[in-house]
């Protein structure tokens, strides 16, 4: 396939990702994955995307979403919402290249935000990963005067990538606004990793017990050991013993994710467990990313996991559920 068919099938692929995004996002259903052999080879290249950073996808990162239509839809999956917009200086990056990264998100007056909140530990926090969620980077950037972010990026690889940014600002309600990047160069995604309940990373074994539970609130909990013991004296990162993000593979929806007590309050333990409250909107496969603090150095233990069938649970109790909108985590 020459490089012009080759475009023209990856840009269709995105209108039918984000054209069904919102009726995912409204009613349960299964969310298409990844073929098994995971090949769809593509050349990666940016739409046009005006100065407002709005894109020119189908779908509702189009436009802004009023409030009422915005709770019913996952984060990440707009650019826009309640009057805030995500906004990258760019969307092209050359990829394998360190890279100043510079977005700023501007507010219902048209101005770039100054003002944030203090949401486990940062003002704002940023992930970029892979449409394929084979590649994942938890960010921290730092806030200029003029109310610019800015972070040192690097793209391993030619593909297309979503970055999001989960943050709340001075007086309003938290949120998390999603954009596209680019890496040019021709591109086969990966297969979705198989489902497991194990993860090891630089020595560290992770294993996962609990499950998403579709249209409601499910447990997950993460237990950490090394060398076949249990690490029972993880360091706090971020405001708690581990931060998990959680992200649905076709789509990448970003879950509502929160851990369950924090360092210092007095029952809750540094290790082996850590335990968090997911909502997951449908049924489908997930990938989770679990960064975790020990001996000084914070590493990523990532799974997959799949949601089964719908349930009518009620509501989780919001004492249990954190006080930050959809996206805390």
């Amino acid at each position: 396939m020459n490089t012009s068919a080759k475009l023209g099938a990856y840009v269709l692929g995105l209108a039918v990702i984000f054209g069904g995004a919102l009726g995912a996002g409204s009613a349960v259903g299964a969310v298409g994955t990844p073929a098994a052999d995971g090949h769809r080879p593509h050349t990666a290249s940016p739409p046009t995307q005006p100065a407002d950073g709005r894109g020119t996808h189908a779908g509702p990162e189009t436009g802004q979403a009023d409030s009422a239509t915005a709770a019913h839809i996952p984060g990440g999956l707009q650019v826009s919402q309640d009057g805030y917009t995500l906004t990258p200086e760019t969307t092209k990056i050359t990829p394998g290249q360190a890279t100043g990264f510079r977005f700023t998100v501007t507010g219902p007056d048209g101005r770039p935000v100054t003002g944030y909140q203090i949401q486990h530990d940062k003002k704002l926090h940023f992930i970029v990963v892979s449409r394929d969620l084979d590649d994942f980077q938890h960010l921290h950037p730092e806030l200029l005067g003029d109310g610019v972010w800015s972070v040192k990026l690097t793209l391993p690889e030619a593909g297309a990538y979503r970055a999001f940014a989960d943050f709340a600002p001075e007086g309003g309600t938290g949120m998390t606004l999603g954009a596209d990047l680019y890496a040019d160069g021709d591109h086969t995604a990966k297969a979705l990793p198989a489902a497991s309940r194990t993860s090891t990373v630089d020595g560290y074994s992770v294993t996962l017990t609990g499950d998403l539970v579709p249209g409601g609130t499910g447990k997950l909990t993460l237990k950490v050991s090394k060398d076949g013991r249990p690490v029972t004296d993880l360091q706090p990162y971020l405001g708690a013993y581990g931060h998990l993000v959680a992200l649905r593979a076709g789509d990448l929806a970003y879950l509502h994710v929160h851990p369950d007590g924090e360092p210092g309050d007095g029952r809750t333990r540094s290790g082996p467990e850590i335990t968090f409250q997911a909502e997951a909107p449908s049924r489908g496969d997930y990938r989770l990313f679990l960064d975790f603090q020990h001996e000084g150095t914070v590493r990523t233990a990532d799974f997959t996991v799949h949601a089964g069938e719908a349930t009518s649970a009620p509501p989780a109790d919001p004492a249990t559920t954190g006080s930050h909108g959809e996206h805390t985590h």
